[in-house]
Formats: structure tokens, sequence, C-alpha cells
């Protein structure tokens, strides 16, 4: 199998150095990439092709003039090439919808 080259997706992250033939994969394949990124861990890889990814942030409260704690959990399109396991932290970017669900893709698998 040939080695296909990583295209430049326009963000400060390492491409994999793993190939795929995935058409949704933002370096391998035609997927485009904008919007919001986010990083978070994947609390479930079970899906195909699919990971859960959940992070969480403070919200303030103004009547109790306090923060609270809450989390988000996205399903995001997981590619081949970087194939994220559950555990990993990583960082998700905003893409056009893939599914019902899904409108983020994984873009880097972060080292812990």
């Amino acid at each position: 199998m040939a080695q296909t080259e990583a295209r430049d997706i326009g963000l400060d992250v390492e491409a994999p150095e793993e190939s795929c033939q995935d058409d949704n994969c933002p370096f391998h394949g035609t997927l485009p990439v904008r919007g919001k990124i986010f990083q978070g861990e994947v609390v479930s890889d079970l899906m195909e092709n699919t990971a859960v990814v959940k992070w969480g942030y403070a919200k303030k409260d103004e009547k109790y003039e306090r923060y609270e704690r809450r989390n988000t959990k996205v399903a995001a399109h997981n590619p081949a090439c970087i194939d994220a396991k559950e555990g990993d932290t990583v960082t998700i970017a905003e893409c056009r919808p893939l599914s019902k669900t899904k409108s983020f893709v994984i873009i880097e698998r972060r080292e812990q």
C-alpha cells in the first residue's frame, strides 16, 4: 500500500504517522474542518469510527455568586489513522455534519 502524503488542515496540529483510506479523515480524505476546537477525554469508543468525547467547564451562577461544574459529551468521527481509545486525551474540531449526531472529527491524540 502506497504511503499517501497527509494534507495541511490549517491548524497547529501534527499529522498522524499512519495513513488511512477514510474519505472523512481531515488529513487523508476530503473533509474540511472549521469552527470550534475542543480538548477532552474519550469516554467511549465502542461504535465503529466514532468516539464519545467529554470535557468539563465552569458556569457562573449569578444568584449564589459561585461557579458550578458542568460537562459536555459529543460524538466525534474517529479516523483509522488516529484510532483514539477510551481514556485518551484528544483534540476535536468542528466539521460538516457527518451523521445525525456527529459534527466533530478527532484531529489529534495528545500525549499524557
